[in-house]
């Protein structure tokens, strides 16, 4: 990103399109000055703080009105960047909108960069790291639970356990100095030994407890990736509808019309599943539907959930008996679509191939069983609720996953180090290197890279 110290940046922050309302947002030493030039109403630089203040945008060369506007005023160091920030509220629509951006950026401003707003929250020590992650997580945020635990993260929970565990380790490094500055006391080794292994494996019980809440907090903030699969006119098209609660995929009697991977996200229950709605699996001589069907295959290998729905009113067929084999050993459950037509299918043989508790049975077209569907995908993930430790925190990020397996890994390290009997000193890089991957995560430690790349996923304007 460019340098931020000392530039005034300005972007769109409201999606781009028709609506009742579009913010621009300018933020920098500059912005009352820069918003002044083209704003016609009160003098922004004499109103108080936080306020809202009516008036007219122009345009300074031609002195003709560009929108009826409200101009909100926020001075630092009490804002989202702690510098201050004006909000131009104009009518929504890309005209108006874009020609007040243009007019600013005219006028002294820069465009921002994505992210670049929070990048200055960060910077200026309003959130760190964790925080500004959870930002975007709050945003992106596809169900009820997601979003609380966006909000939790947002709260700075996790920052304040994750500074509490580094200080924890700080206090041990501290305690290891002065027992090398002394060594005069006989039983010195032994005593710092000691406290190096009670710490380590101390920290490494609250790192697993963080841990295990990461598959479920992973579910939440990217989605249980879950694919539809059976043979052609089983249901498949309908059940995505049904949970979409619109007519996104072709429903035919027409074998084969689903020719290709759909993908939606729907909230079950509080989970946000990924739905992959695949082509009807079969033996085909049709090479557009044969590339559909090698998808399918292919979605069953990468999914954390598979719906395996059976015709109730068909016998079963070696495909359906193939597709039973090929989701054997992967989360699934199995749904006997169509209920309400003549019983064909052999239940006796059905539950010598899976397990009866597996199977719901519904009628997609008559909305019967869904309410059952929904439950047991949520009894699968979330059936003894959400899991947290006793700080009330879900790492849910897989970046900060990676770096709390590392920081176990390095207490480990500690562990071996001294039933190895390394030296002191040695085994004190390892509870260092601890210390300074929990750093990562909040940001007390990080490379400009890091920054980077994380912002740049942001959206524009936040």
């Amino acid at each position: 990103m460019a340098n931020s110290e000392f530039d005034t940046i300005a972007a769109i922050s409201t999606p781009v399109g028709e609506g009742g309302i579009s913010i621009i947002r300018i933020s920098g030493e500059e912005a009352l000055p820069i918003a002044q030039v083209v704003f016609k109403g009160k003098d922004l630089s004499k109103v108080d703080s936080h306020t809202i203040n009516y008036g007219h945008v122009i345009d300074p060369g031609t002195q003709t009105e560009v929108d009826e506007v409200m101009a909100s005023v926020m001075l630092a160091p009490k804002t989202y960047t702690k510098e201050d920030i004006v909000e131009i509220n104009c009518h929504g629509g890309l005209v108006a909108t874009n020609q007040i951006l243009q007019l600013l950026l005219s006028h002294g401003a820069r465009l921002a960069e994505p992210g670049e707003f929070t990048k200055r929250a960060f910077l200026n020590g309003r959130i760190d790291l964790s925080q500004a992650e959870a930002v975007m997580d709050l945003i992106r945020a596809k169900t009820d639970k997601s979003m609380k635990v966006a909000l939790n993260q947002l709260d700075g929970n996790l920052s304040r356990l994750i500074r509490q565990l580094r200080q924890d380790i700080l206090d041990v490094l501290a305690q290891v100095e002065v027992n090398i500055d002394y060594p005069e006391y006989d039983a010195v080794e032994e005593m710092t030994t000691k406290l190096l292994q009670e710490k380590a494996a101390e920290l490494q019980k609250l790192i697993k407890q963080l841990l295990n809440s990461a598959k479920q907090g992973k579910v939440l903030r990217e989605g249980l990736a879950t694919a539809i699969i059976g043979r052609p006119n089983v249901g498949k098209s309908s059940l995505l509808n049904n949970l979409l609660h619109e007519d996104k995929a072709i429903v035919t009697d027409i074998a084969g019309t689903t020719r290709d991977v759909i993908e939606d996200y729907v909230n079950v229950n509080g989970v946000p599943l990924k739905l992959i709605d695949t082509a009807g699996i079969r033996e085909t001589t049709d090479q557009i539907e044969a590339i559909g069907v090698e998808r399918s295959r292919q979605a069953i290998d990468t999914a954390d959930l598979v719906l395996l729905l059976l015709n109730n009113s068909e016998a079963l067929t070696d495909e359906d008996r193939g597709l039973i084999a090929d989701t054997a050993d992967v989360k699934r459950i199995i749904i006997l679509n169509k209920t309400d037509l003549l019983e064909q299918l052999d239940h006796q043989e059905l539950f010598s191939l899976v397990n009866e508790d597996d199977v719901i049975e519904t009628s997609i077209l008559n909305d019967q069983g869904m309410d059952q569907l929904a439950k047991r995908i949520s009894d699968l993930f979330f059936g003894e609720g959400i899991e947290t430790n006793s700080n009330n925190v879900m790492v849910t990020n897989a970046r900060h996953i990676g770096l709390l397996n590392q920081a176990d890994a390095a207490l480990g390290d500690v562990q071996q180090g001294i039933a190895a009997g390394l030296p002191v000193d040695l085994v004190q890089i390892d509870m260092t290197r601890s210390w300074e991957l929990l750093g990562e995560i909040t940001g007390d430690s990080y490379q400009d890279e890091l920054l980077d790349q994380l912002f740049s996923q942001f959206c524009l304007g936040k």
